[in-house]
């Protein structure tokens, strides 16, 4: 029987005891660590497809990828599922599918080396700072802040225009141009926020050194 007040029960959790609690958030997380080979075999496993293609398939998959981010979060909070191993998988798998989308625009010259340099290294350098944070119980001091959130929408919004590298709304969108614009803005935002989170752990950084 219903009872008014309480929260809905998930129809899609699976019944198992398994401590990955295989439920539908951590599950789409799955699908975009999954979506990471197929996303790379577009571009480097010869399928007889042509270049746009190509390019639209892979556009295609990393804007679903990004909305199972958003998705998978939101269902999360929504019916209480959220886990230890969920908040560890989901950034995980954002990371990866960013970086490499990265590698294959690098390697097909849409992106420059110096800007993947950039975004990669920062990912990795604050992942790495926000994991010693949370050993010496300060997480908190390197929160997400709005610097972080313009970088990663200037990034979400260049990669899927530098995949797709064609004139959308009968070329009223010119995806390159818009994409080489959004990357290097991302770029420098990439910089300002990591030396804003560096200088916000830094206290924690010379009282444990």
């Amino acid at each position: 029987m219903y009872s008014f007040g309480r929260r809905p029960r998930n129809p899609f959790t699976l019944r198992t005891e398994d401590p990955l609690k295989f439920n539908l958030p951590n599950l789409l997380t799955w699908a975009r660590v999954l979506a990471i080979p197929l996303f790379l075999i577009l571009f480097y496993v010869p399928m007889g497809l042509d270049r746009q293609d190509i390019n639209l398939l892979a556009t295609v998959v990393f804007v679903v990828a990004a909305v199972t981010d958003w998705l998978d979060g939101w269902l999360a909070r929504m019916w209480n599922q959220t886990s230890a191993f969920g908040a560890f998988l989901d950034p995980v798998a954002d990371k990866l599918m960013v970086c490499a989308a990265l590698v294959a625009l690098i390697d097909h010259d849409r992106v420059g080396p110096l800007v993947g340099f950039i975004i990669i290294g920062r990912e990795i350098t604050i992942s790495a700072l926000r994991e010693w944070m949370a050993e010496v119980g300060a997480r908190r001091s390197v929160a997400v802040n709005w610097l972080g959130k313009a970088k990663t929408i200037a990034q979400m919004v260049a990669i899927p225009f530098l995949l797709y590298e064609a004139p959308l709304m009968g070329g009223l969108i010119d995806t390159a141009r818009w994409g080489d614009w959004l990357i290097d803005v991302a770029a420098v935002l990439t910089v300002f926020s990591m030396v804003y989170y560096l200088r916000q752990a830094w206290p924690e950084l010379r009282k444990n050194a």
